[in-house]
């Protein structure tokens, strides 16, 4: 497959996140962040994935496997889904494709709030896969079969609790991209996190607080106008009901087709 000028509108009506170009400088912190770092290249985890959107070998999202009833599902941010373009995840992504292979995205589940009016604060999808001669339920044909258990689902953290943010940037090939650090929050209430190279299409990556993910990349212009501040939209009961409807296996959402940042 060829990426190209198709891989690039799809890039842009997903708005993958975390545009390069100047905006005004994010909301004060309530509490400061440990002083900005720099993004490091660490070994691909099989947990954490590189999304694909149109059939394309360009990524421009990020995403992760939970752990789940199911074995099949992956959370990351809803506006990485826009425009209801075949997507597909690489768990353990390295460049040049990963140990577990590739996996369609079946049905995306969104919160009402996203549906209706694109609200940042429900920035999240989880999405059910699935490749030929993987088996639905959990076990060894299943998502989490195949990369080992999934990631647990956790809520926002409190403001200086120290995460790892796991992300890819944009394009074609290319390792993943992680940083450690201490969380703020914003005034409007996004989890907030100050660390350098977290540019286009880092958007959906997982923020891990040990192994459970209490975030991804999103929400407040999605994901943040600047490379050197991530946000992440607040994980409450919502995003826990959302995973129990995925489970539960009922209807899909239709994605909404475009998105807009705002930067």
């Amino acid at each position: 497959m060829t990426a190209g000028l198709a891989a690039a509108a799809l890039w842009a009506a997903a708005g993958c996140g975390h545009p390069r170009s100047p905006a005004p400088v994010p909301p004060p912190q309530r509490s400061a962040p440990v002083t900005a770092t720099a993004a490091a290249v660490p070994t691909p985890d099989p947990h954490i994935g590189a999304v694909f959107l149109g059939g394309t070998d360009s990524h421009t999202c990020a995403g992760a496997v939970l752990h789940s009833s199911t074995g099949d599902l992956i959370v990351t941010a809803a506006h990485c889904l826009a425009g209801g373009n075949d997507a597909t995840f690489v768990p353990g992504f390295s460049g040049h494709g990963g140990p577990a292979g590739s996996w369609r995205v079946d049905a995306v589940y969104l919160d009402a709030r996203w549906l209706v009016g694109q609200n940042p604060v429900a920035d999240y999808a989880i999405a059910r896969v699935s490749r030929d001669g993987a088996g639905s339920l959990e076990g060894a044909g299943s998502l989490e079969g195949t990369v080992g258990a999934g990631l647990a689902l956790g809520s926002s953290p409190k403001a200086g609790t120290v995460v790892t943010v796991t992300a890819y940037p944009g394009g074609t090939g290319g390792p993943p991209i992680a940083c450690r650090g201490a969380t703020g929050i914003t005034p409007s209430g996004y989890p907030s996190l100050r660390c350098a190279g977290f540019g286009d299409g880092t958007s959906g990556g997982p923020w891990l607080s040990g192994s459970t993910v209490v975030g991804v990349i999103g929400g407040l212009h999605g994901g943040g106008c600047r490379d050197n501040v991530s946000y992440s939209p607040p994980f409450d009961d919502s995003v826990a009901q959302l995973l129990a409807r995925a489970q539960a296996g009922g209807p899909a959402d239709a994605v909404p087709q475009s998105f807009t940042d705002e930067c």
